[in-house]
């Protein structure tokens, strides 16, 4: 079973004050621990990149993070930037304001931009950020993430109001169906916690404490 939890967890590090020794400990214990993929800033893509190299452990990072209140420009741009510098992996914030304002059609093609900069070249998962939407806002937000063509839809940034919930879970995965990934993120923090959110229909968990998760103990860490 701890094998099979290591393999769902993006084993995360986003804080600002992140040093270069904790960026080197998190892809250390990606390796030693097999999670899926190790989730850092973009300026942190290519040292992860580096200490990852010829391992199985993907590169992932965050895309107009974590307010996602770019331009779908800048937000292709950093994508594209990411990949070169070896992400395999990228989570984008959608238009969270152009949401609430009704305005698919920008919501659409904000997500399409980040898709089709990582097409063939690195998985797309979209951050709805859940805690500031209303249940038909999320149901929206899925929608137009499966019609733009991303891989996965990820409940949260772990930088807003609030994280994960079993509810969100199974509600963004009956929305999406089940060829599309359903990530997971912010407050997951134990093996139950976890369980929990793969049971509901999370395909990846976004953690901070995946040792913890992993070893079954529970943690107090922050996303």
């Amino acid at each position: 079973m701890e094998h099979t939890i290591a393999n769902y967890i993006d084993h995360t590090l986003l804080k600002a004050d992140a040093k270069e020794e904790q960026i080197e400990k998190l892809c250390l214990e990606a390796k030693e621990y097999g999670f899926a993929s190790v989730c850092v800033n973009p300026a942190w893509v290519r040292y992860a990149s580096a200490i990852l190299d010829g391992t199985d452990v993907k590169v992932c990072t965050v895309i107009g993070f974590p307010l996602g209140a770019a331009t779908s420009e800048t937000k292709a741009f950093e994508t594209k930037n990411a990949i070169d510098n070896g992400a395999t992996e990228v989570d984008m914030v959608i238009n969270i304001g152009a949401l609430k304002s009704g305005d698919t059609d920008l919501v659409e093609a904000d997500i399409r931009a980040v898709v089709e900069a990582a097409k063939g070249k690195a998985l797309t998962k979209v951050i709805i950020e859940t805690s500031l939407l209303a249940e038909e806002e999320k149901v929206t937000a899925c929608e137009l993430s499966v019609k733009a063509g991303a891989d996965f839809v990820k409940t949260s940034t772990g930088f807003s109001t609030g994280g994960a919930t079993i509810e969100d879970i199974r509600l963004m995965r009956k929305v999406v169906g089940p060829n599309i990934g359903v990530k997971a993120s912010g407050g997951v923090r134990s093996a139950d916690d976890a369980k929990n959110m793969i049971d509901a229909g999370a395909t990846r968990i976004g953690a901070s404490s995946g040792i913890a998760i992993v070893q079954g103990l529970a943690s107090n860490s922050d996303y």
